[in-house]
């Protein structure tokens, strides 16, 4: 009987660790503007940073055991942690340079911040200075950005026992912050559905738009469709797009066996059915993969492609709820790399809330072949 409730307490406690925290979005319609300017899409980005910021600074100010209970975890990789809000503040400092340039057009959120110092410091009093027209927004805004704040810190707590794409496990590994400002790259992953569903649809609607984005395929999946479709051609179907890969199965490629034989196979396949389309990308599962693991990416000729601003329309949220905090994440990091999932069919109607919302804001839209194989 002890031996047993231990084991009962021990799968209790591992559970409660590994519970991740439930998705988070936003309601855009607390902001009071829309966003239909370059200009207010940069007075809508400095007060995101500056709020975030905020959210940023508090958390350093908890001691180790707060902050593990916090994050729902016994323990916390706090060396990481340190490393990951460096590097959230070395982006939120240049996000803000940009979003000041716009500030003799319009003045809202603009500080004469001349250092990151000045910017920490601007972060402890923002929400007591910001004024009645935008109050509506400050304390909603307060907790979206706290509750996204800890999302990417439990992932830095538990790297890299547990890899994802919160950091970086190599300099060849890529998550879009290599992009100029405002410049955003469309990728899906976890396709492609069977015939005539949502990947169909999706790929039709961007073409429509004029848009390429990078579609991450399972093998395993391609094959069924393949198959099922005596052989029709794939390559319609990702007619001006581009396709990397996402393993023959999606399961973690961190702790799995066959995990080269994984890369290969989907990596053969895809170049030999699209080669058009092709682009040596590998879009790790859940952001998992292997510390030791880039000699063998180099030699296949892939690189591994992460990603900085999560649709989660993998979960609860409706599709304009992944929207909205898609466009949160936008104002704040300014350029990046956005997952959705062709597979589901919240990806089209978060997209086309999406672009309705940013269409006179001054963004752009990365070209796919561009990003997916810059030789």
């Amino acid at each position: 009987m002890r031996i047993a409730l231990a084991v009962l307490f021990t799968l209790f406690a591992a559970a409660a660790q590994a519970a991740p925290p439930l998705a988070v979005s936003f309601d855009r319609s607390l902001w009071p503007e829309q966003l239909d300017s370059p200009v207010l899409f940069d007075v809508a980005s400095r007060a995101q940073i500056l709020s975030f910021a905020q959210v940023l600074h508090e958390s350093e100010m908890l001691d180790d055991a707060s902050l593990a209970t916090r994050l729902g975890l016994r323990q916390v990789n706090l060396s990481v942690i340190r490393a990951v809000r460096a590097r959230m503040w070395q982006r939120l400092w240049e996000n803000y340079q940009q979003a000041q340039l716009s500030c003799e057009e319009d003045a809202s959120f603009c500080y004469a911040l001349q250092s990151m110092d000045d910017l920490r410091a601007r972060a402890v009093t923002f929400a007591s200075e910001v004024g009645e027209f935008y109050q509506r927004w400050v304390e909603p805004s307060y907790r979206f950005n706290q509750r996204y704040l800890d999302e990417q810190l439990r992932k830095a707590a538990l790297f890299p026992q547990t890899s994802s794409e919160v950091e970086r496990l190599s300099n060849a590994e890529r998550s879009g912050d290599e992009l100029n400002d405002r410049v955003f790259l469309l990728t899906f992953a976890g396709g492609p559905g069977p015939a005539g569903t949502s990947t169909d649809d999706l790929a039709q609607y961007l073409r429509r738009q004029q848009l390429g984005g990078i579609f991450f395929v399972l093998g395993s999946r391609v094959q069924l469709r393949r198959d099922a479709t005596q052989g029709a051609d794939l390559g319609a179907l990702y007619a001006g797009q581009c396709v990397g890969i996402q393993g023959w199965e999606y399961r973690s490629h961190a702790q799995w066996q066959g995990w080269q034989d994984s890369l290969r196979r989907s990596q053969a396949q895809v170049q030999a059915l699209l080669p058009e389309q092709y682009v040596p990308l590998f879009r790790p599962p859940y952001g998992q993969r292997r510390a030791d693991g880039e000699a063998f990416m180099a030699a296949q000729g892939l690189q591994v492609s992460l990603w900085d601003i999560d649709a989660q329309d993998d979960t609860a949220l409706e599709a304009d709820q992944s929207a909205q905090r898609v466009l949160t994440l936008m104002l704040l990091w300014r350029k990046g790399v956005i997952q959705l999932h062709d597979s589901l069919p919240k990806a089209q109607p978060a997209l086309d809330w999406l672009f309705q919302h940013t269409a006179q804001s001054g963004i752009a839209w990365e070209d796919c072949h561009a990003y997916g194989d810059p030789r």
